[in-house]
This record gives structure tokens, sequence and C-alpha cells, in this order.
């Protein structure tokens, strides 16, 4: 089984900055891909920004985000970070970290998920 704590939410003004943080932790051989995603009231779960580590490193962004957000991972620390500056109000949401994860017994990634971190931009 694999855990995902998510820390570094809270309240912030417009413009300012959070940094997220998420460590997956368990029976991990690799994992494939580490992301964030989010979900606002009366709203369905989007993706924020995916990474992957696979040799090469490949990112992708919402485009709502794109500019303002940054994903990076520490793969020797099972932990992936988000760095989200000049917050909007419509920022405001539970932010999720997924992972895809290898077990040694399997030859596919399962997926994860965290129990979400709330992120609120107001003033």
């Amino acid at each position: 089984q694999v855990q995902l704590v998510e820390s570094g939410g809270g309240l912030v003004q417009p413009g300012g900055s959070l940094r997220l943080s998420c460590a997956a932790s368990g029976t991990i051989f690799s994992i494939y891909a580490m992301g964030w995603y989010r979900q606002s009231p009366g709203k369905q779960r989007e993706l924020v920004a995916r990474i992957i580590s696979d040799g090469n490193t490949d990112t992708n962004y919402a485009d709502s985000v794109k500019g303002r957000f940054t994903i990076s991972r520490d793969v020797a620390k099972n932990t992936v970070y988000l760095q989200m500056n000049s917050l909007k109000p419509e920022d405001t949401a539970v932010y999720y970290c997924n992972a895809d994860v290898y077990s040694p017994s399997s030859s596919f990634p399962n997926a994860y998920w965290g129990q979400g971190t709330q992120v609120t931009v107001s003033s």
C-alpha cells in the first residue's frame, strides 16, 4: 500500500504565494508520475500540473496556471512540490496529490491519491 501526505495549504491574499508538498511512502518500487489536481465546490476535479520522471522529465500544466505555478519533484524523497505564485481567488480549491506507483510485483502503475489540502485565496 502507498500513502500520500500533503502539506502547505492555507489562506493567502490575492497575489500571494504558497508551496504545496506531497510525500509518498509505503511499498514503492518506482513512481512513474506525480501530480496535483484540484476541486472546488460544484466543479469536477481538474488537473493542475503533472510531472513524469522516467529518464527524461516532462511536465504539463492547466492553461489557467501556466506561468504562475511550477511543479517539481525530488525523486530520491518520493516527493512532489507545487510552487504557486500570483494566486487568484479562482485558485481556491482543495488540492489533491496523485501518484502513479509501481510496486515490486506489478508491471503497471497503480494510481494513489492524497487526502487533499485546502487552499483559500481571499482578502
